[in-house]
C-alpha cells in the first residue's frame, strides 16, 4: 500500500481577514465621499484608491467593477452597515411588522423611510444622475425602483393583515401610491433642501401614507 496523504486543510487567518475587511471599508468610505462630492462619472477608481490609501488593483480585486462598488455603497446606506442581513430583518424595521393596526403599520413605515432617507437619499440621487451613462447603471436605477415597490407591497400586505384598508381604488393602485411616498427624493426635497426637521417630515409622511392606503378608513 502507498502512503496515505492527509487532506490539506484550508488556511484561515483572522488577522488577514480583519485587514481585508478594513481595506474594503476604507474603499467604500472613499468611494462614497468622491461619488457624493464629484458625482459617479467624474470619480475614477484611481481617485478612490488614492483616497483609500490602497493600490488601484486592490479596488478591482475587492469589488470587481465601479458599478459593483456603487451597489455596495447603496446596500450599506440602505441597511446601515455591511452585514448581509435583509432590510426586513433589521431591528429598526421590526416596528412595521409588530404593529397591530394599519395606521400603526404606516406610522412605523414612515419612520423607516425617514431613516433610510437620512442615510441613502443622496446616494439615490447619485445613481439617478448617472443612470443613463451605462446599461449597468440604468438597470441599477430600475432595480432600486422595483425594490421600493416591493417594499411598498410588503407594507400594504402587512396593513391588510392587521385591519381594513381602502377598497375604493384597485389594490395595485394602493401599492403604487405608497411606492410614490417611499421615494428618498422626498426626504431630499423637504429635509435637505427645505430644512424640515426629521420629526416634522415623518409626521407629514405618515399622514400622506395613511391617506394613500387607508383613505376614509383612517
Amino acid at each position: 500500500m502507498g502512503d496515505v496523504k492527509t487532506p490539506r486543510r484550508g488556511y484561515h487567518s483572522p488577522v488577514r481577514a480583519d485587514a481585508a475587511l478594513r481595506t474594503r471599508r476604507a474603499i467604500v468610505a472613499a468611494a462614497r465621499e468622491l461619488f457624493l462630492e464629484h458625482g459617479y462619472t467624474a470619480a475614477s477608481l484611481r481617485a478612490v484608491a488614492d483616497l483609500a490609501g490602497v493600490a488601484r488593483p486592490t479596488v478591482t480585486a475587492a469589488f470587481g467593477s465601479k458599478p459593483a462598488l456603487l451597489r455596495q455603497i447603496l446596500d450599506e446606506a440602505l441597511a446601515g452597515d455591511d452585514e448581509p442581513v435583509p432590510v426586513a430583518q433589521r431591528p429598526w424595521f421590526a416596528p412595521v411588522l409588530e404593529a397591530t393596526d394599519p395606521a400603526a403599520v404606516l406610522d412605523a413605515y414612515a419612520g423607516v423611510c425617514t431613516l433610510i432617507g437620512s442615510r441613502a437619499a443622496r446616494m439615490f440621487e447619485v445613481v439617478h444622475r448617472a443612470a443613463g451613462d451605462s446599461p449597468e447603471l440604468t438597470e441599477l436605477w430600475a432595480t432600486l425602483g422595483r425594490n421600493r415597490r416591493s417594499g411598498a407591497e410588503m407594507v400594504v400586505r402587512r396593513a391588510v393583515e392587521t385591519g381594513a384598508v381602502r377598497d375604493d381604488i384597485p389594490a395595485d393602485h394602493v401599492v403604487d401610491s405608497l411606492w410614490m411616498f417611499n421615494d428618498p427624493a422626498l426626504y431630499t426635497a423637504l429635509v435637505v433642501e427645505r430644512g424640515w426637521p426629521e420629526s416634522g417630515f415623518t409626521a407629514w409622511l405618515a399622514g400622506q401614507m395613511r391617506a394613500a392606503v387607508l383613505g376614509r378608513v383612517a
